[in-house]
Formats: C-alpha cells, structure tokens, sequence
C-alpha cells in the first residue's frame, strides 16, 4: 500500500514537475510577458504622476506665492521651467531604466539556455 502511494506520489511530481517545465517558456513569452508589459507601462505612469511634470506643465505661467508683479511672473516662469527641465530629465533616465527591465525580461531566458548549453557541452569536449 505505502509503495503505491510512492509510486503514485512520484509519478505526478514528475509528470508536473515536467508539464511546468515544459509550459514556462510559453507562460513567459505569452501571460508572462503581457503581466511585465503592464507593470512596466504602470510604473512609467506612476514615476510621472510623482514627479507632477504634466501639473507643472500647466502651472507654468502662474505665479508662484501670489507674486503677481512683472518680476513675480519672471521668477516664477524660469522657476517653473528649470523643473519642468529638471523632471522631464529624471523621467526620461527612469523610463529608460523601466525600458531595459524589459528588454532584460525577454532576453534572459535565452541568455540562461545558452550558457546552460555552453557549460553543458564544454564538458564534453
């Protein structure tokens, strides 16, 4: 009885462990890919909304703390546009950081099978 469950228990590990094995590379390039594709994109879009540049944009000819004289206006323009520059930079670093995340994404599988085969027949030689 006890080998039975053995048996049994030993035969669906394999056979799962083997569909898993066989059904990653799928996932990864398929639901996998689109789950990274979307964190991704809501990253992008939450680093925008922290650092405000479309609310800076917007802004940009209000004077800041009330200052409604023609120096005021001019402090404030140059101001507003040093961050606007300033943010728009970060924005695009991060975006580019987020960008080859993903590049890595799709790229490190194949990375992995070819060192893998690399080491694998280096023993063999």
């Amino acid at each position: 009885m006890a080998n039975n469950i053995f048996s049994t228990s030993l035969k669906y590990i394999t056979l799962d462990l083997a569909g898993d094995l066989l059904y990653w590379p799928i996932w990864w390039y398929s639901k996998g890919l689109l789950k990274a594709a979307k964190v991704c994109l809501s990253e992008v879009n939450a680093q925008q909304e922290r650092l405000g540049i479309l609310v800076w944009l917007k802004n940009i000819f209000t004077p800041m703390f009330g200052q409604y004289d023609i120096e005021g206006r001019i402090i404030s323009f140059f101001v507003r546009l040093v961050q606007i520059i300033a943010r728009s930079i970060l924005f695009f670093i991060w975006s580019i950081l987020i960008l080859i995340l993903f590049l890595a994404w799709l790229v490190l599988p194949i990375i992995i099978v070819y060192q893998i085969s690399d080491n694998f027949l280096w023993l063999f030689k």
